[in-house]
């Protein structure tokens, strides 16, 4: 009878061992399941995160925009029979720097092109703000076709007055 105890007692042993093993093994391969996931998230989120980020982000050496200021335009407008003026004072934002010495050198062609356009213009095309982005549009548009190298990327009126 000793003999049987000691076989029973013994029988539940290696149940134990495998037990504590399959347990051992779950958590080893659940924390490598766990800390893969974790790292992988992280390395997945940061790289897009970056490519995000990186798109949003301006060049390590940020370009600040070039404005060329221009003399003051005052024109009769079209209709009226020359009752109504305008007075304009515009900047223009160039590409780069390169560009603002070419508009220097064609500064009179320039200021003729705006002339013609804006005595063309009536009293009803510039009141509304369509109006005037449109009129923003076409001076762009007439001084980049004088631009070899550059462009001119945005057109303001620092006044705008119509009399």
């Amino acid at each position: 009878m000793a003999e049987e105890k000691k076989e029973r007692s013994q029988e539940p042993a290696p149940k134990k061992k495998k037990s504590i093993v399959k347990l051992i093994a779950i958590v080893l391969l659940s924390s490598a399941l766990l800390a893969g996931g974790f790292f992988g998230g992280t390395h997945y989120f940061k790289k897009s995160g970056a490519a995000h980020s990186g798109a949003e982000k301006t060049p390590e050496s940020p370009i600040a925009p070039v404005l060329w200021p221009m003399d003051p335009f005052v024109v009769n407008l079209m209709g009226n029979n020359g009752e109504r003026y305008l007075k304009a004072v515009i900047q223009l934002e160039a590409s780069n720097a390169d560009t603002t010495g070419t508009l220097d050198l064609m500064k009179p062609k320039l200021r003729d092109n705006i002339l013609d356009l804006l005595s063309s213009k009536s009293y009803k095309d510039l009141m509304d703000v369509s109006g005037k982005q449109r009129l923003r549009e076409e001076i762009a548009m007439r001084l980049n076709s004088y631009l070899t190298d550059g462009e001119i990327l945005k057109v303001y009126f620092t006044e705008f007055v119509i009399q």
